[in-house]
């Protein structure tokens, strides 16, 4: 079996996170901003999701989970400020322990769906 590396595909980056996260809580881009008390701008988190940022500084990662109400550690582990070998936690996004990042990436787009669901 290959050792796993630190690279992550663009599916796994900070910034499709990021983006899968604010979907699931159903916020825009301005919502996001207005949340963080415009600590996040809206042009600086859609240049986040693109992966033209791809590590903002801690406290807008500390901002964005706070919002996000997810897991501060696994967001600087994304942006790369915690490596995979001295991280503790997994993604606090759920309460199921010891998600592989496939499943998180399917709860999240099923977390999605049903709140999309929920505004029609």
């Amino acid at each position: 079996m290959s050792k796993p590396t630190d690279q992550v595909s663009p599916d796994d980056s900070l910034g499709a996170h990021l983006t899968r996260l604010r979907t699931a809580t159903g916020l825009s881009l301005r919502q996001v901003e207005e949340a963080t008390k415009k600590e996040v701008s809206n042009a600086y988190l859609s240049q986040l999701e693109n992966n033209k940022i791809v590590k903002p500084s801690p406290n807008i990662l500390h901002a964005l989970s706070v919002v996000y109400e997810t897991s501060y550690e696994d967001l600087m582990k994304r942006a790369g400020y915690v490596s995979s070998d001295t991280a503790h936690a997994k993604a606090a996004t759920f309460a199921v322990g010891n998600l592989t990042p496939e499943e998180e990436k399917a709860l999240l787009d099923y977390l999605a769906f049903i709140r999309s669901q929920k505004r029609k």
